[in-house]
């Protein structure tokens, strides 16, 4: 059986505090799920892989997808939010910083650095 990658992340982070599991599982099952549903990912055979890295201060999840041609947008929070679109926007709310970084391959990696409070 697979292990999905929020209970990845979460047997990684055993160790740390309650507030910084329940951001990083929050923050996989988003990049997560917008690589399934927003890139080639999603398609038959396709495939994301979930990078966990542990700093002194920091850890970053990485989700690297089979990429799109279009830019990963954040949704404005005064502006009508459809079902659609959310992800992001939750993601920039609990992590320290993010980014998209486009590989020569056509894959793109989205990072999100969050803070270790222990």
């Amino acid at each position: 059986m697979k292990e999905s990658p929020r209970h990845f992340v979460a047997a990684l982070l055993e160790d740390e505090t309650t507030d910084l599991v329940d951001d990083a599982v929050l923050v996989v099952g988003e990049l997560a799920a917008t690589a399934v549903k927003h890139t080639r990912s999603g398609w038959y055979r396709g495939w994301f892989l979930v990078l966990v890295h542990f700093g002194d201060d920091l850890v970053r999840i990485e989700v690297v997808d089979q990429g799109v041609d279009e830019e990963s947008m954040v949704r404005s929070v005064t502006g009508h939010v459809e079902e659609d679109g959310r992800g992001l926007m939750l993601i920039a709310a609990c992590v320290k910083n993010w980014g998209v970084k486009d590989r020569p391959s056509g894959a793109r990696c989205v990072w999100a650095d969050l803070v270790r409070f222990g």
